[in-house]
This record gives C-alpha cells, sequence and structure tokens, in this order.
C-alpha cells in the first residue's frame, strides 16, 4: 500500500542507504558448509548498538509501508496481511511499557533465537538481523519454544499464531507456528544466526539445534525451515528491512540477498537442475514512476515456484506469475531489468535478455497519491452522497480516514464518521444519508448508509476527507461561509486532478452536473491488470503515440474491436463498440493518465495513455 507519505519516504530511504555493496560476496564461492564459513568471514564483526538501540534502528527496519502502509511498527505476531490488524503500535511509543497481560499492550524485542540459548552475551543479545519488534503478550507465549508446526494450538494470536503441539517428524514438544506470511522472514533469521554465530553455535543447547557448528540444526528442523524459505520467497520488505539494518550494523544477511545459498549450504546433494531461463522480457506501459514487466514462463524438473526481478542488477522484488508492474520510480531515468526463475529447492536460473527502460518526464503520474472524494451529490431532500476513490495502486485500510463537516460555513468541524474495512485499487467506496430516494441510488449498494450529522451536508457545508486526523481532501471551503458552493447538484472530480488538495477549485478540479444526477455513483473503475483471465496478448493491441495529444491511433490486427477510456479516478470518457477505426480522436482531453481498455472478441487488455 504505497501512497505518497510512504512511496516518498521509501524513496528517499532507499536512496540514503546501500544495497548490496559492489563485492561484498567476491570471497563467496563455494558450496556446502565451506560456503557457510566463507559468509561467516563476511558478516561477523558487526557493529553492535546495543540492547537498546535495537528500538532506535526499528524506526526505518520495521515500520508498516507494506500492508496497511501506516507507518505502524510491523510485528510478524500481530500483522493482518489480508485485513485490518487487531491493532497498532506507533514506531517510538509504548515499548517495555507494562505486565503484557492483553496483546495490544505494548511491543518489545523477540529473539527469534530465544535469548536464553545465549544468554546477555553481546553482540548476539543485540544484534537486529533476528532479534523483531513483537507484541509483548505474544512474545511471552512463545516464550523459548522452538518455531514448528502446530495442528491442534492450545492458543491462538489475534492475526493467527499458534502455540501447541508439535506436529514436525522428530519433536514433540510444545512448538510456535507463525502465520504463512512471515514463515520465510523467519527461516532466513535462523540461517543467518547459524552462520554469524559459526563460531559459538555449537555450544548453544536449544531444540532445533544438533550442537554442531556446520548443519546446526536437526534434521527435522532444518527440512522445515527450508520448507518454509521455499515456500515464503524474500519480500520487498525483508529487502528494505535488511538493508536498513546494514546502515546500522554493516552487515547483511546473506540470505536474503542471495536466497539460494540455503540451498547450496544445507541440501547441496538433492535437486540441484537450476529452471530454463526465462525468455522475451519485454517492457510496457512506461511512465513518469512505474513500468510494467512481462516475459515467457520457464520450465523445470520439479517446479517453478517464483521468478526475480532485478533493477540495476539488484533484487527488486520477487513474483509468483511472468508479470509484474514496477513502482516508485524517478521520472527522467534509466532503468535495467532482468529477470530469473528458481525452483523449489532455491536453484536460481539465468538471468533473462536485459531490457532498458527511460522513464518519462513528471506530468503524468501513474497513480493517486492517496484516496480522495471523486464525487459529491447534493440533490433533492435527503438525497446525498459521497464517493472515495482509490487509483494509488494498492489496496488501503480505511480505518485511518474519517469524513468530517462544518456547519454552514463556520465553526469547528465535526467529531468525524469513522470509516471502516479496505478499499481495494481501483474500487470506490460511497457513502449515502440513509433516507436517500432509491430512485436516486439505491442504499443497499452503498458501502455506507447512516444518518451521522456528516452527511446532513447543504451545499455551503465543508466536508473533508482526513488521515490520521489531518486534513488530505476537502469539498467546500473551510470557514468559507455561508455562501453555497454546490447546492442542487453532482459534482465529480476532473480527470487530471490525481492528488488530494486542502484547497477547493470548483473550476479546475470538479465537472458539474444538475441535481439528482446519479448514475456514475460507485461504478467500478478500471484495475491496473484485469482480474479475469486474458488471453489476449497485451503485445498485440499497441498505442502510439504516447504521450499523446488526445489523438492517437491504435494497432488492433485489422479486428473489430470496442474500447473504453477511463480517468485515473474511474470515470468513463470514451467508449465506441464494434470498431475497426486505426485512429481515435479523445475529444475535449485534458493533460493526464488514462486507462484504455480494448476488447477483442470477449478477450481484453488494459493500456495507460499519457495526455500532454
Amino acid at each position: 500500500m504505497k501512497k505518497i507519505y510512504s512511496v516518498l519516504l521509501l524513496l528517499f530511504f532507499t536512496a540514503g542507504i546501500a544495497q548490496i555493496p559492489n563485492g561484498y560476496y567476491t570471497s563467496a564461492s563455494g558450496t556446502g558448509y565451506t560456503l557457510k564459513t566463507q559468509l561467516y568471514n563476511i558478516i561477523k564483526g558487526h557493529t553492535d548498538n546495543g540492547y537498546s538501540g535495537l528500538y532506535t534502528i526499528y524506526q526505518t527496519s520495521d515500520r508498516d509501508y507494506y500492508f496497511e502502509n501506516d507507518a505502524t511498527i510491523l510485528d510478524m505476531y500481530s500483522e493482518n496481511p489480508t485485513g485490518t490488524d487487531p491493532y497498532n503500535y506507533s514506531a517510538g511509543t509504548t515499548q517495555r511499557c507494562g505486565s503484557y497481560s492483553t496483546e495490544g499492550d505494548c511491543y518489545n524485542r523477540e529473539h527469534i533465537i530465544p535469548q536464553s540459548t545465549f544468554g546477555s552475551a553481546a553482540p548476539m543479545v543485540s544484534d537486529a538481523h533476528f532479534i523483531t519488534p513483537t507484541d509483548g503478550k505474544v512474545n511471552g507465549q512463545r516464550s523459548n519454544y522452538p518455531h514448528g508446526t502446530v495442528a491442534s494450538p492450545t492458543w491462538t494470536s489475534l492475526n493467527g499464531g499458534k502455540l501447541g503441539a508439535s506436529t514436525t517428524a522428530g519433536y514433540s514438544g510444545t512448538v510456535f507456528e507463525p502465520i504463512n506470511e512471515f514463515k520465510g522472514d523467519i527461516a532466513r533469521m535462523y540461517f543467518y544466526f547459524a552462520t554469524r554465530y559459526e563460531n559459538t553455535v555449537s555450544g548453544y543447547s536449544y531444540a532445533m539445534f544438533n550442537g554442531t557448528s556446520n548443519q546446526v540444526f536437526s534434521t527435522a528442523f532444518l527440512n522445515l525451515l527450508i520448507t518454509w524459505h521455499n515456500q515464503d520467497p524474500v519480500s520487498v520488505r525483508e529487502i528494505d528491512r535488511n538493508n536498513a539494518i546494514y546502515a546500522s550494523q554493516n552487515n547483511r544477511n546473506p540470505y536474503i540477498d542471495h536466497p539460494e545459498y540455503v540451498q547450496s549450504i544445507w541440501n547441496p546433494t538433492a535437486d540441484s537442475q537450476a529452471p530454463s531461463t526465462p525468455t522475451s522480457l519485454v517492457a510496457s506501459a512506461t511512465t513518469s514512476n512505474s513500468v510494467s514487466l512481462s516475459w515467457n514462463a520457464s520450465s523445470d524438473n520439479i517446479g517453478v515456484t517464483g521468478y526475480n526481478v532485478y533493477m540495476n542488477s539488484v533484487l527488486k522484488t520477487t513474483v509468483t506469475g511472468t508479470t509484474t508492474t514496477i513502482t516508485g520510480l524517478t521520472a527522467s531515468t534509466a532503468y535495467t531489468f532482468s529477470v530469473k526463475a528458481k525452483d523449489t529447492a532455491g536453484n536460481i536460473s539465468g538471468a533473462s535478455n536485459t531490457v532498458n527502460v527511460t522513464t518519462s518526464a513528471t506530468g503524468g503520474g501513474a497513480t493517486a497519491t492517496d484516496l480522495l472524494f471523486s464525487e459529491y451529490i447534493e440533490g433533492s431532500s435527503n438525497n446525498k452522497a459521497l464517493e472515495i476513490s482509490n487509483a494509488t495502486g494498492a489496496a488501503i485500510s480505511l480505518s485511518i480516514y474519517r469524513i468530517k463537516k462544518q456547519t454552514n460555513g463556520a465553526g469547528a468541524w465535526s467529531t468525524g464518521l469513522a470509516l471502516t474495512g479496505t478499499l481495494n485499487n481501483g474500487s470506490k467506496f460511497t457513502i449515502v444519508n440513509s433516507s436517500m430516494a432509491s430512485s436516486c441510488y439505491p442504499i443497499s449498494s452503498a458501502n455506507l448508509s447512516t444518518s451521522a450529522t456528516e452527511m446532513t451536508f447543504n451545499g455551503n457545508d465543508a466536508v473533508g476527507l482526513f488521515k490520521n486526523g489531518v486534513l488530505i481532501d476537502i469539498i467546500g471551503t473551510f470557514n468559507g461561509g455561508t455562501a453555497n458552493f454546490a447546492a442542487d447538484e453532482t459534482i465529480r472530480r476532473k480527470a487530471t486532478v490525481t492528488s488530494p488538495t486542502t484547497t477547493f477549485n470548483k473550476t479546475t478540479q470538479w465537472d458539474s452536473y444538475t441535481s439528482d444526477t446519479c448514475n456514475n455513483l460507485g461504478s467500478r473503475m478500471v484495475e491496473k491488470t484485469p482480474k479475469t483471465s486474458v488471453t489476449l496478448d497485451i503485445n498485440d493491441i499497441a498505442l502510439y503515440p504516447n504521450p499523446s495529444n488526445g489523438n492517437f491511433s491504435i494497432n488492433n490486427s485489422n479486428k473489430i474491436y470496442s474500447i473504453e477510456i477511463y480517468s485515473i479516478i474511474g470515470q468513463k470518457i470514451f467508449s465506441e463498440e464494434n470498431s475497426t477505426k486505426s485512429e481515435i480522436t479523445l475529444p475535449n482531453s485534458a493533460k493526464g493518465t488514462y486507462l484504455v481498455r480494448v476488447t477483442i472478441d470477449s478477450n481484453s487488455v488494459i493500456k495507460k495513455l499519457i495526455i500532454n
């Protein structure tokens, strides 16, 4: 969930710290335990920032810019990757603050390899690569139990972590099982510990260890960790965390930078056949801050599990399919991309062909920067509605947003109407007055129907969208007096507006319609990637020139096609069916980014079109 706050912060953040330094792994040339020792010599001797220094590191290493995207502390034991978190912690607060009697009290520091294993010895007692911020209650429940798999839990955390008897072959004691989203993260922390402390680990007594400095883990737990590592590939969040810790500790987790090292060290005699090299990597839909990539699938003797996408020779992301969109790029900047396939054993293929991309100049951004009002209805009687659009490129939790109203252009903002749920990218959230006439809009179709004061505006009441208590978008003017700005009319956001604003300008930001115009409310936005399967090859369709001035040609392979063009916030501005035209003229087109859906024989592709 990468909005203006997180995207810009991540851009500044990643620009300020290094990726993998040139030559960092040059001496890591062996296989098996020889390779592990070579890695030990690379990452040993790191900077010890002290136990209290962990909280400082967490300010950059463990913030949520990936799920709710609200900059709270990212806790693997409480994060809900598919919905609203059960609770959140603000960075720098609620540390070591109580008895941890319930979840959500406060967070502390969790040694993934329990501290009881090595005592208070430095530097392992304060090594951020395997010590994470964690809810105090869940940390206490996990205690010093090993990580493993549980069939019948005796206790379950609010995000689904489980405590109970182990189902891992060879161990029947109590274990703690994290949710699937973070199993690979935790496995790679174990492999880091086994490598970084190769010189002392044989003396540690822990249920998962076998008392050696080479294999380190008992066979049962080693197989489990390898499985978790393969099933949950390295994520962008892990890459960013690795970079942040490197900036403070001056050492890296090799198994995030090179996931294939797990296979090379602990399972070298298993499947060693790498997948075939991905072919025909192409770039499309390049904008000022994003590019879409696609390639042909690889094959493998057992099975391909995913693809590593590299930007400027640095691992950028891992995906399971053969397409991805890279965002957060800098305008007017050259980038190179390549792709490698990997299999269930962690074998990595050769690199695909390299594609060179130069982003366009700033001015045609591909996504909105945050949620914004996209429609306002102030009609007859109680026909009043608001619509919020998400064109940011990711799903957003609404829990940190509120709608507030000022009455008759004076006084304070109202307490606010709280929003709930998650608004997916390409979707709209509709709020209607509960007495709205069904002839205008059926209230059963709205996301929220309410008689709250925020939905009783009368054309001179400023309405604001607040995020974390801060105004980000407004309809009307705060303290604007009793003059009407939108009485008895519907207004819709112009296609050129892709960012919320706290200054209302009806002429430049909005289109006006007659009273009780309700036909567009809640209309589904075109998503950047269609949800249905598409057999039409995206490369069969081309729009040119792109950017254009509103006149563009379409390569339709001499087939009859239908075309729909939407603004970035989902308003349909043009459509034509059963066309054979090779040239389209977009009437009254304003500068901005548009989404073009081309349909041939019931199959569709979506392209971005930039109009300058």
